[in-house]
């Protein structure tokens, strides 16, 4: 989890590679209202997030009670998001990628992004609710250097 720009879909396919479990990527469940609001540069609110929220925890219980390992990249922003995700679950560990606003801001504007810009970066870091829970990755490291890292705590501290 983490804002735009994070390395959410960078790390969370590695990661998934790394551990040979499947990768999902929340913004390919995003409704196409939701879409189209970032693409205007639009701020979601949370009666957007909701339904999307509810799709991606219906994911992660199908693959849970199949007995499939997922990684998720969501940005899961406040905490009320992250419970609704993870609502149900019996395993689940929450790995939160942060960085400076300048370093995430430069990363956002070097790519293309198929609808978010980076003018909603700030709205992003205003809504973020740092998790006291998580793995805390800070994103100036190294991606290669984060997959241990994280895989390296999940072994350690993983919920059941």
């Amino acid at each position: 989890m983490g804002v735009s720009g994070v390395g959410k879909t960078t790390i969370g396919a590695a990661l998934a590679s790394a551990l040979g479990w499947r990768f999902l990527d929340a913004d390919d469940y995003h409704p196409a209202a939701n879409v189209a609001k970032m693409a205007a540069g639009i701020a979601l609110q949370d009666e957007d997030r909701w339904p999307w929220l509810d799709t991606l925890n219906q994911k992660l219980q199908a693959a849970e009670a199949q007995g499939e390992s997922v990684v998720l990249a969501c940005s899961a922003l406040k905490a009320r998001y992250r419970e609704r995700l993870v609502a149900g679950l019996r395993r689940y560990r929450i790995v939160y990628l942060h960085g400076a606003f300048g370093l995430i801001d430069a990363r956002l504007r070097a790519r293309r992004h198929k609808y978010m810009p980076a003018s909603l970066l700030q709205s992003q870091f205003a809504t973020l609710e740092p998790p006291s829970d998580a793995i805390a990755v800070d994103v100036a490291m190294d991606a290669a250097a984060a997959i241990p890292y994280i895989v390296a705590r999940l072994k350690v501290d993983l919920r059941t």
